[in-house]
C-alpha cells in the first residue's frame, strides 16, 4: 500500500470515529466503537500538498505545528475520554458516581485548555474562529449530559454547585460562539449542531427559570439581576437562531415554543403575576408564527403551497390564571440520561 494510501485511510477512519461518537451523543444509544477492535494509527501531522502517489517516506510536521491534519488529532487526543464518558451514560448496571464525573470532566477541561493554547499559538499558521467553534462544540458538548445528573441537584446541595457552573457555561459557549459566517450558517443550517442546541436551550431555559424564583423567594428580584440579565439574553438569542432555522427548513418547532414559553414565564414571575394563561398565549403565538414561517418555506420550494390548517382563538382552551405551568424538561431532553 502506498503512503498516500495508507495516510488517506488513516484519516478516514478518524473521521469515522468521530462521526460515531457525535451520532451516540445525538441519539442516546451506546457508542459502537471498542479500542480493542482496531489498531490503526492516527494520521500523520501533515499537510494535503506535502504527499502525493510518488511519496515513499513522508516526514510528519512537530506536533506544535498547525496542518490540514491537526483538527483531527485534537479532536483523537480526548476520543477516549469522550467514548469512555459515553459507556458510563448509557451502562445499564452501574450508578454513576460523582468522583468518577469529576475525574472524566477534569480530562475534557485539560484537553480543551491544551488545544486552546495550541490554537493561541498559531493563529499566524491558518487557525480560523471556525476551527476553534468547532472544535468547542464537538469536544465540550459531552461536558451536558455527563454533569446533567447532578447539575438538576444543585440549588439543594451544594456539593454539586460545579456541575451546574460547567453545564451553563458550556451551553453559552455553544450558543454564543466566536463570530464567525461559515460557522453562523452551519447553525442555522447544519443537522451537526442540532441536538447540542438542544441541550444548550434546556440547559440555560431550566438555570434561568430557577434563577428567577430562587430570587423571587428570597426578595431579591430587583438586586443582583446581572446573572438573569444575561440568562434572558442568552434565551433571546436562541429564539432568534430558532427562527433562522424554521426560515432555512427545520420542521421541529419545539424549541422556538419552549422558549417562548419559558421567556414569558420568568418576566410574569419579575412582575409578580399570574403566568398560566400568559404561557399558554405564548405557546399559541409561537406556534401560529412558526406555522407561518414554515408556509412560507413551503411556497418558495412547491406551489400550491398547503392547505391552511390554522389556529382558533378555543385551541388552546381557556382555565383560571395560576403560578405557571409546569415544564417537564425531560420532554425536551430525552436523551441526556442514555437510559
Amino acid at each position: 500500500m502506498s503512503v498516500l494510501q495508507a495516510e488517506l485511510r488513516r484519516r478516514l477512519w478518524a473521521t469515522i470515529l468521530e462521526m460515531a461518537v457525535q451520532a451516540s451523543l445525538d441519539t442516546g444509544m451506546p457508542p459502537r466503537i471498542s479500542f480493542d477492535e482496531f489498531d490503526t494509527e492516527p494520521p500523520s501531522n501533515t499537510n494535503d500538498d506535502e504527499m502525493d502517489e510518488s511519496t515513499t517516506v513522508l516526514q510528519p510536521q512537530p506536533r506544535g505545528t498547525f496542518t490540514t491534519t491537526s483538527i483531527q488529532l485534537i479532536l483523537l487526543d480526548s476520543l477516549q475520554t469522550r467514548v469512555q464518558i459515553l459507556k458510563l451514560l448509557s451502562s445499564l448496571n452501574s450508578e454513576i458516581s460523582y468522583q468518577d464525573v469529576l475525574t472524566l470532566s477534569s480530562e475534557i477541561t485539560d484537553a480543551y485548555r491544551a488545544y486552546s493554547s495550541f490554537m493561541k499559538e498559531n493563529e499566524g499558521s491558518g487557525v480560523t474562529a471556525f476551527h476553534r467553534n468547532l472544535l468547542d462544540y464537538l469536544v465540550r458538548r459531552i461536558m451536558i449530559p455527563l454533569h446533567c445528573p447532578f447539575s438538576g441537584k444543585s440549588r439543594t446541595n451544594p456539593l454539586f454547585y460545579y456541575s451546574l457552573k460547567i453545564s451553563v457555561d458550556v451551553a453559552l459557549a455553544i450558543i454564543s460562539p466566536e463570530p464567525d459566517e461559515g460557522f453562523s450558517h452551519l447553525m442555522a443550517r447544519g443537522v451537526l449542531l442540532r441536538e447540542g442546541i438542544r441541550y444548550s436551550s434546556v440547559i440555560i431555559s431550566r438555570e434561568l427559570l430557577a434563577e428567577a424564583e430562587t430570587q423571587r423567594v428570597d426578595g431579591t428580584l430587583q438586586r443582583n439581576s446581572l446573572y438573569r440579565k444575561l440568562l434572558k439574553q442568552a434565551v433571546r438569542d436562541m429564539i432568534l437562531l430558532a427562527e433562522e432555522r424554521i426560515r432555512r427548513g427545520e420542521t421541529n418547532v419545539k424549541n422556538h415554543m419552549f422558549l417562548e414559553m419559558v421567556l414569558v414565564q420568568v418576566e410574569a414571575v419579575e412582575e409578580g403575576i399570574p403566568c398560566e394563561a400568559k404561557i399558554a398565549q405564548s405557546g399559541r403565538d409561537s406556534l401560529e408564527f412558526c406555522y407561518n414561517l414554515l408556509e412560507t418555506w413551503f411556497d418558495n420550494i412547491v406551489s400550491p403551497s398547503p392547505n391552511d390548517t390554522g389556529f382558533t382563538s378555543t385551541s388552546f382552551g381557556s382555565g383560571q390564571e395560576g403560578n405557571g405551568l409546569y415544564l417537564d424538561l425531560d420532554y425536551f431532553l430525552p436523551d441526556v440520561m442514555f437510559s
